[in-house]
């Protein structure tokens, strides 16, 4: 709600917002209406395109997709992040002084051993003397300085090593899915980007997982249940990456792999591991003990050179599954070409 609407403004709004949820067919959970009523009221230019590219291509909008919509354009990132570079340049600022202190400091002690030096030679004993106090109380001085400013450079070491754990907390939030924890599409398109500046010619091999039947076993077993399955089952797929690839998730019910410089029949192989790995897996609930529904994957399996969009990627390995859904699940289906 802006501050400037009435509240019968805000209302209206707000019902709009509701209304808009019931014709997507989605619960009016806070970050579902969030985004419906953002979208209403055109609040971000990027947030409305996102989803009607998402209508427009005949894609179901779900929770998944709506969390990643709010995440992406409206949680409030920026003054956080704003408070963040003010302590990243204020550390650096205060490094950067002392940096130039020091050698203020060290030009200093040159200058006057440089013209003590000379009275040592001196045949006059006073000279002599002088020069050795000047000498030590200049000593005693830069000591004095240097001590400072380690303690200055120890409190910004501690204050860096703070921001360092805010920044890993930032790069979770934005590159990692909060319920498997496996990557988003955000940490995907990045790794693409760096691969291609790596080596343009580079290959990369995609394998799209889907859950077989999840929506109907969402519907049946409810939310809470079906997030613990998923985020089992995301656990048994990235455990079959190794440290050069990159885990996924796309959708609701789907995985993505990113296997660079792997070969089509390799990942093949890979894929099938997952498969037969989940198809083996028995879900049972620890209050009552009721055995819950044998989980089993669909899988395409392709490969594209890095310069390739990961819409592109996602859309054409998908196809390998979708080409097969009514006939077949529980199985891995690898391009041809």
């Amino acid at each position: 709600m802006q501050y400037h609407d009435s509240i019968a403004q805000a209302e209206q709004k707000m019902h709009a917002a509701i209304k808009q949820l019931q014709l997507w067919h989605i619960a009016a959970t806070p970050i579902n209406y969030a985004v419906s009523y953002g979208y209403l009221n055109k609040h971000s230019k990027s947030l409305n395109s996102a989803i009607e590219k998402q209508l427009a291509s005949k894609k179901k909008l779900d929770n998944f997709f709506l969390e990643e919509m709010y995440r992406q354009f409206i949680l409030g990132q920026s003054a956080f992040r704003g408070e963040l570079i003010d302590d990243l340049d204020e550390v650096l600022v205060d490094l950067q002084a002392n940096s130039q202190q020091s050698t203020l400091n060290t030009q200093r002690l040159v200058t006057e051993l440089d013209e003590n030096i000379v009275n040592l030679k001196s045949k006059d004993r006073s000279e002599i003397f002088n020069a050795i106090k000047q000498i030590r109380l200049t000593a005693q001085q830069f000591k004095h300085e240097q001590e400072k400013l380690a303690k200055q450079l120890k409190f910004s070491q501690k204050s860096t090593a703070a921001l360092r754990v805010e920044l890993d907390d930032v790069k979770k939030e934005i590159y990692l899915d909060p319920l498997t924890g496996l990557y988003n599409l955000k940490a995907m398109n990045q790794h693409l980007e760096l691969w291609l500046c790596d080596d343009p010619k580079k290959q990369v091999a995609a394998i799209v997982i889907n859950i077989d039947q999840f929506t109907q076993m969402n519907e049946s077993l409810g939310p809470l249940i079906s997030d613990v399955l998923l985020t089992k089952i995301a656990n048994k797929v990235s455990s079959y990456v190794g440290q050069s690839g990159l885990p996924v998730r796309t959708a609701g019910d789907e995985f993505l792999i990113l296997l660079p410089n792997i070969k089509r029949m390799v990942a093949g192989e890979v894929a099938e591991k997952i498969r037969q790995s989940v198809e083996k897996l028995r879900f049972i609930t620890s209050k009552s003990g009721t055995r819950l529904p044998q989980m089993t994957l669909s899988i395409g399996v392709s490969d594209f050179n890095v310069a390739t969009s990961a819409n592109n990627i996602i859309n054409q390995t998908r196809a390998l599954i979708n080409d097969n859904t009514n006939k077949r699940t529980n199985h891995v289906n690898i391009a041809n070409t």
